[in-house]
């Protein structure tokens, strides 16, 4: 089950990012958050032998931004590194943007042992898969959408992603 602390962690990072609805599930344990306005409410919910509800109370997203220090001073690497990423996509309009269609992590091949789907340079068609990005256990490939090549690959293996964070640039033919 998770430990409170892992929870305000969890509410925190929604209220920081653009996610409407978070949903976590593991080993009976069931994470339910949605954002309403300014407020984020959460629900646990454990199912043993007795199901138990436990609400937290919602937290108005002022206060706890108050309560920690300011962005810029607690950013992470991959946060910096997500942000210079964007600003190379958003630097090249020309170019096709693969973006994610889900908050998960990013896997540029179907198994640890085997080959990339793409590197740079390589060729793609509009179904082409081009990578996997998984949310709770599930798998998802994700298709190149457009015919071209492979310009620039925006992510690394294992690397979380957010919902429309861009993945791969791709010159269209």
């Amino acid at each position: 089950m998770l430990k409170i602390q892992e929870i305000r962690e969890i509410i925190n990072l929604i209220n920081k990012s653009s996610i409407e609805e978070f949903v976590f599930e593991q080993d009976g344990t069931k994470v339910k958050m949605k954002k309403k306005g300014a407020i984020t409410t959460s629900q646990v919910v454990t199912v043993p032998a007795v199901e138990q509800v436990v609400q937290a109370v919602p937290q108005p997203a002022p206060a706890v931004a108050a309560a920690q220090p300011p962005a810029a001073a607690v950013q992470t690497p991959a946060a910096e590194q997500q942000v210079q990423q964007e600003a190379k996509a958003e630097a090249d309009e020309s170019l096709h943007k693969i973006t994610s269609p889900m908050v998960g992590t990013f896997y540029a091949s179907p198994s640890p042992d085997t080959a990339a789907y793409v590197a740079t340079g390589d060729k793609v068609k509009k179904d082409s898969v081009v990578c996997i990005v998984e949310a709770m256990k599930l798998f998802n490939e994700i298709e190149a959408e457009v015919n071209g090549e492979i310009v620039e690959v925006l992510v690394q293996n294992g690397q979380l992603v957010e919902y429309g964070q861009p993945l791969f640039l791709v010159k269209a033919e």
